[in-house]
């Protein structure tokens, strides 16, 4: 039985990119104000590709839930550039089941992903697309050149997740890097082969191998409203992405224990050596109960991260669909022309 994927005849050339096309997966949440601008320069840049590389495109753009007009605005984009796909799941399930959907239903052979709120640069995807097609790069993912515009605490913050999250990893996640990448056909067929249902794309983009290379850039403003990752969502999502693809927490936990138990150990023993050199026990009540208050502490930590990880295996055996599609539709460039060729006749 076999037990690996063999994805050894999707790998492309210069000559087989063209046949292959580039699927831009875009997830959106509440973007009224910018999609139809995001749109237009989609178009742009699909343009720019086809005449350097005949490279076809589409755009899948995945409502993730909003509450104000963005789905109504993805059904009226025009599919004069690049063939439009609208897909609306039934609520709000998250980025990373929204960037799954989007995956699901790529039809094309390279997968780009990237923001709905204009802080990924179009412009940008040409060089990623030149490192695909030109330098045979399976994985082209793109990282913050820095974070001087932000507090110490948060980069000491993130510094801190990475290292965690990295700590005893085969495959290291590379620091500061996005879902700003784009996926060879071979790298994207290799990730939609991924059964998980506790997804992480930045760390799965990572484990599934082939050549990578990063891209550095700087992020550009929102071109509208304002983030909706407060501080206590970026906890949650970082505390997601530990336990659902690293056991650094565990092993963690397990270091903890085996210092606490060294600590007594060292502790005991000096109990003991004081009571034979000098005849008198040393008071234990405070010590005592600093020492069962850090112990307790301790143990309720542990028991916290060990729960963490069986609400993971409990998730992943109750097998639940991680979205569901509401809407799905999709507008072709041939059948725009044929429209406007009809029309003009």
């Amino acid at each position: 039985m076999m037990l690996g994927t063999d994805v050894s005849s999707l790998s492309t050339t210069a000559v087989t990119a063209a046949a292959q096309g580039l699927s831009i997966v875009v997830p959106v949440y509440n973007e009224a104000a910018g999609l139809a601008s995001l749109h237009q320069r989609l178009g742009a840049l699909a343009h720019t590709l086809r005449d350097r590389y005949r490279l076809t495109c589409e755009v899948i753009y995945v409502d993730d839930g909003s509450a104000d007009a963005t789905l109504s605005i993805a059904r009226g984009l025009a599919a004069d550039a690049l063939d439009v796909q609208v897909v609306s799941l039934s609520r709000n399930f998250g980025k990373e089941a929204a960037l799954m959907a989007g995956l699901d239903h790529t039809r094309r052979g390279a997968v780009l992903f990237m923001d709905g709120d204009g802080q990924h640069p179009p412009n940008l995807v040409e060089k990623l697309v030149g490192h695909w097609i030109d330098d045979g790069y399976d994985v082209v993912y793109t990282a913050k050149a820095n974070r001087d515009n932000e507090s110490f605490l948060r980069r000491l913050a993130v510094h801190g997740f990475y290292a965690l999250i990295n700590w005893g990893a085969r495959q290291k996640i590379p620091e500061d890097a996005g879902d700003f990448r784009l996926l060879s056909p071979r790298a994207a067929a290799a990730l939609k082969q991924l059964p998980e249902r506790n997804r992480f794309f930045k760390g799965l983009a990572s484990w599934i191998g082939f050549r990578q290379i990063r891209v550095d850039y700087e992020p550009a403003a929102r071109a509208h409203g304002v983030t909706t990752f407060s501080p206590g969502r970026l906890v949650g999502l970082s505390i997601e992405g530990l336990t659902s693809f690293s056991v650094a927490p565990l092993r963690f936990a397990s270091l903890l224990g085996v210092l606490l138990a060294s600590a007594a150990f060292l502790f005991g023993l000096s109990i003991l050596w004081e009571t034979w050199m000098s005849g008198k026990s040393v008071p234990g009540y405070p010590s005592l109960v600093v020492g069962l208050m850090t112990i307790g502490g301790v143990q309720l930590i542990m028991i916290g991260i060990v729960g963490e990880y069986i609400g993971k295996i409990l998730s992943e055996l109750k097998a639940r669909p991680i979205y569901f599609v509401a809407e799905h539709s999709e507008k072709r460039v041939e059948d725009s022309r044929a429209g406007e060729r009809t029309a003009a006749e």
